[in-house]
């Protein structure tokens, strides 16, 4: 009976989280949030029926049901995000908040299966993370001064990321967090959103050579004191961010080749300097001849993605415990092993919907701060979802960096949803602009109305002084752009 129950599972499973991927990218046929709610509640029944069938088969497979008492837990936590954002925020994207519960609630069922003492610490900072990320948007959304703190946010991040290089503990070579009371922190995490907010914050008014050359410098402060404390795949992220934010901000394709000429150079230099920059590479491009030393996890990893097939090998009947740090850098290959390449590749497409909204919502914003501040967070998100899934089936280096929302880690789980939630709050000044473009197009039209009324055949001269007069767009403008 457990056999035909593991086995069947397999293939629900797939087929859930094919359905649940299908609505991801559907909801891009509509503009309207009404219009997209059936989808959601779609996303919703199948994200719980995900859950649900996981579970069960981890109480079969372990023979154990308190895992049921973690299920229901999970469920409470997941729920109570989905109602606390439609409450708090009835102007909220859906979408977002969906697929950020889907990737935890993937999170949850994995961890389970690999480590259940880590599984409920994830769990524990999960609750913890999401009540601070449910009060992000009320201040994003209501803040208007976040884009006059450019200065403020340069000098916290240098600062943080210069305690870690000096206080820092090293952990396999690197300075990448410290510890207060108890707690570890990993500041390079929290430091990425305020690397956004400073580079928005500075290039959003204008961005001519001297400002560009500002951010360069602060830019490089970051990426400098990161790859002293040998933090490489952090640095990797800044400098990236860095690089496309400057070329949205100011239509120059020459910063993005300066940016890759001196990516290249510093490449070079790291690996030339760095040992274990060294070991990464030989690691990639020869795996095989270094098996029993530095190509034992990547070997590993490619093992285990083979071996799980189209479906699967399902829940605990692979070995994904023979891959070291299968919780943080290489859940991926965990994944793929016993929830199959359907699986994978229909999470890779979650992540990849994620991003879509969040460009999707840049696009959309009329201020150049939130523009660019969306669009950052968005680069932050999925350029780091790149490496770790690229790192783990030997498609670039490895570079040390968890997948968002999956892998067992604090700071990165606190921060990704910090960062969702910030998408949130811009999505609802984009949907203040909506409805102040509306309103104006309301007000237009009803005193062309009066104008016209007034003036008879005249009208047209005096609608073109209005619109001289009146810093709005046109009417028709109005209306090109709202569709």
């Amino acid at each position: 009976m457990e056999l035909y129950i593991s086995e069947f599972s397999k293939y629900v499973i797939a087929l859930l989280i094919t359905l649940y991927t299908y609505e991801c990218f559907a909801v891009f046929r509509y503009e309207d949030e009404e219009k997209r709610s059936g989808i959601y509640t779609r996303q919703n029944i199948l994200m719980f029926a995900f859950h649900f069938s996981c579970f069960l088969v981890i109480c079969f497979e372990t023979e154990d049901i308190t895992y049921l008492f973690f299920y229901a837990f999970q469920q409470i936590i997941l729920y109570a995000a989905i109602v606390l954002y439609r409450m708090l925020y009835p102007k909220a994207n859906r979408l977002v908040v969906n697929n950020m519960c889907m990737l935890l609630s993937i999170s949850f069922v994995i961890l389970t299966r690999l480590n259940m003492e880590k599984a409920v610490k994830q769990f524990v900072i999960v609750t913890g993370s999401l009540i601070v990320a449910l009060l992000i948007p009320f201040f994003v959304h209501k803040f208007k001064f976040l884009k006059n703190l450019k200065w403020i946010y340069a000098m916290v991040g240098i600062g943080a990321l210069s305690i870690v290089m000096i206080l820092g503990q090293t952990t396999y070579g690197s300075k990448i967090s410290y510890s207060i009371a108890g707690i570890t922190f990993q500041p390079s995490e929290f430091v990425k959103i305020l690397f956004v907010f400073f580079i928005a914050s500075a290039l959003y008014q204008t961005s001519g050579f001297f400002e560009v050359f500002t951010t360069a410098v602060v830019a490089a402060a970051h990426v400098i004191v990161l790859v002293i404390s040998k933090d490489l795949g952090s640095a990797l992220i800044f400098f990236v961010v860095y690089v496309l934010m400057v070329y949205v901000a100011s239509r120059n394709f020459l910063y993005v080749i300066a940016g890759a000429a001196g990516g290249a150079a510093a490449a070079i230099i790291s690996y030339k300097v760095f040992t274990h920059v060294q070991i990464r590479v030989q690691a990639f491009k020869d795996p095989w001849s270094v098996i029993d030393s530095a190509g034992f996890q990547i070997t590993q990893s490619l093992f285990a993605i083979s071996s799980g097939g189209w479906f699967g090998l399902g829940l605990y009947k692979g070995k994904p415990e023979d891959i070291p740090f299968v919780e943080a850098d290489f859940i991926f290959s965990a994944i793929a092993e016993e929830l199959g390449i359907i699986f994978a590749v229909c999470l890779i497409l979650i992540c990849v919907s994620c991003f879509i909204m969040f460009m999707n919502i840049a696009v959309r914003l009329r201020d150049k701060f939130y523009q660019l501040t969306a669009f950052g967070l968005g680069v932050t998100y999925i350029f780091q979802v790149f490496l770790t899934i690229g790192g783990g089936t030997k498609f670039i280096p490895l570079t040390g960096v968890t997948l968002p929302l999956i892998s067992y880690g604090g700071s990165s789980v606190l921060t990704t949803l910090i960062m969702f939630a910030i998408i949130e709050g811009l999505y609802m000044v984009k949907q203040d602009e909506s409805e102040q473009i509306r309103k104006t197009r309301k007000k237009k039209r009803k005193k062309k109305k009066m104008i016209q009324t007034e003036y008879g055949d005249e009208e047209n001269d005096f609608l073109s002084l209005d619109s001289e007069e009146i810093d709005f767009l046109s009417g028709d403008e109005i209306e090109d752009e709202e569709e």
